[in-house]
């Protein structure tokens, strides 16, 4: 195995803070070094990369186009560090991480609004939630518990159906300005907000009324459903949504349904874990919460 090309810390530091200056006199001032300390750290840093990182002009630094680019990659690598870092300060002993994955919009929509009291009852649990928009890998470990929408079957994964959904048009109420649509034909004249992740559900929706539109397949597309909600709002055209999704926004009048066919969705919203993990305390303690949190 060939030897990892991994420089110090304190060469980085010195390195981006050196860069950041154009300076060794001020990097040295702000890191509590001397000059020719900092100087030394950059020597030795240009000459395991075989690279200069900073051209010396008339006693001025100015970075080359390699240390142009190196800084970018170490402001990366300083910045993952410090959130890392500060990340474990801000746990107890005790605490125990629960690394939870989910598409943005059903975090948004669901999970986050029923997670109200988790950490009151867990206070030894806390939650790293992140959103995922591809398909998770569950088992090389990057989440503890995943939610997704698709069928239930993930070899390897215990998968628990949540709740189903179906899918209806919204719009804008001044979209069509107030007049009644005469029949979903008429619906794909207008302008139809595609989500990325379901691209055939226009179709779908249309087929299952027996329409063949050729707009179907056609409008802005956006990564996830509550952007196209918020298309939706602002008047860019009509989404084709879940309608758990919109409750709100239909409550509050600021979304209409302009053409009240309701579609289920083909597939359910599902919580998965490892096989393994079932009885892992901090799994079993989200898992009964959300349990309890249907019914």
């Amino acid at each position: 195995m060939s030897k990892r090309l991994v420089p110090s810390m304190a060469a980085l530091q010195c390195f981006e803070a050196a860069a950041r200056h154009l300076s060794f006199t001020r990097a040295a001032e702000e890191l509590h070094l001397t000059q020719s300390a900092v100087s030394k750290q950059v020597a030795q840093l240009e000459e395991m990369l075989r690279h200069h990182l900073f051209l010396r002009i008339r006693r001025r630094l100015q970075l080359t186009p390699a240390g142009s680019l190196y800084l970018a990659e170490v402001n990366k690598i300083l910045v993952q560090v410090d959130m890392s870092s500060r990340y474990i300060l801000s746990y107890g002993q005790e605490t125990e991480v629960l690394t939870v994955a989910t598409q943005p919009s059903f975090g948004v929509g669901w999970l986050i609004p029923h997670l109200k009291g988790f950490g009151k009852r867990h206070p030894n649990i806390h939650l790293d939630i992140r959103n995922e928009l591809e398909p998770f890998n569950l088992l090389q470990g990057k989440a503890d518990v995943v939610f997704f929408f698709g069928q239930g079957t993930w070899p390897g994964a215990t998968c628990q159906e949540l709740f189903g959904e179906e899918v209806l048009p919204v719009c804008a109420p001044d979209l069509l300005a107030g007049r009644a649509l005469a029949s979903a034909e008429e619906l794909a004249s207008q302008v139809l907000l595609q989500s990325t992740s379901r691209p055939e559900t226009w179709h779908e929706w249309f087929l299952e009324q027996g329409l063949h539109s050729a707009n179907s397949y056609h409008g802005p597309r956006f990564d996830t459903f509550y952007m196209c909600i918020s298309a939706a709002v602002s008047g860019c055209g009509v989404a084709l949504v879940p309608r758990y999704l919109v409750a709100r926004e239909l409550a509050e009048g600021k979304l209409v349904v302009p053409w009240n066919h309701v579609m289920p969705s083909n597939g359910a919203h599902f919580l998965a874990y490892q096989e393994h993990s079932a009885e892992v305390p901090k799994v079993r303690a989200l898992v009964e919460w959300v349990t309890q949190q249907l019914s």
